[in-house]
């Protein structure tokens, strides 16, 4: 962000104290305006009606990720919650989502990673696990889902559903 706002990289002289900077101010509001996708809670909920285990892996660190998941009633049905700095090592890296699936205690070929950008599909495809690229939420304009090589791409969450009672 601190590259698309100012043009300052890793290393700008003022890059380690800009993004501080900048982390504590998203640390202040991260929970005022945050929302969940239309559609999420009823896949969650069907998800767990299916009896089913779900989670979460993110680049996020903990320092962001705990209190904004704590925030969000949702995430209390999550069954593992992975941050960016949970592993020795981040996304694209498989780690993560080992780390999740072991969580889990499911084995990662029968975990399905779906993430919104290639470095989820590219860690998924890594653990082993089936990938779905979510071609909705927050995807950059320098980017193509279509080249990042998941096994199936969404539009909607409730697309997944779908993938899922084929599965």
């Amino acid at each position: 962000m601190l590259a698309e706002a100012f043009g300052m990289g890793p290393d700008h002289p003022d890059f380690a104290v800009m993004r501080e900077e900048f982390f504590v101010n998203y640390e202040t509001r991260m929970t005022e305006q945050t929302t969940i996708f239309e559609g999420v809670p009823e896949l969650v909920r069907q998800i767990l009606e299916r009896n089913m285990t779900w989670g979460v892996v993110t680049n996020k660190a903990a320092r962001f990720t705990e209190p904004l998941t704590q925030a969000i009633p949702l995430f209390a049905t999550a069954s593992a919650v992975v941050s960016g700095d949970t592993t020795p090592h981040a996304k694209p890296h498989p780690a993560p989502l080992l780390e999740a699936a072991a969580r889990l205690c499911v084995p990662p070929e029968q975990c399905i990673y779906v993430g919104d950008d290639e470095r989820d599909i590219v860690a998924g495809l890594a653990a082993g696990m089936g990938t779905v690229a979510a071609i909705y939420g927050y995807l950059g304009a320098k980017t193509d889902p279509a080249e990042w090589g998941a096994h199936a791409a969404i539009k909607s969450p409730s697309e997944l559903l779908q993938l899922l009672a084929n599965a």
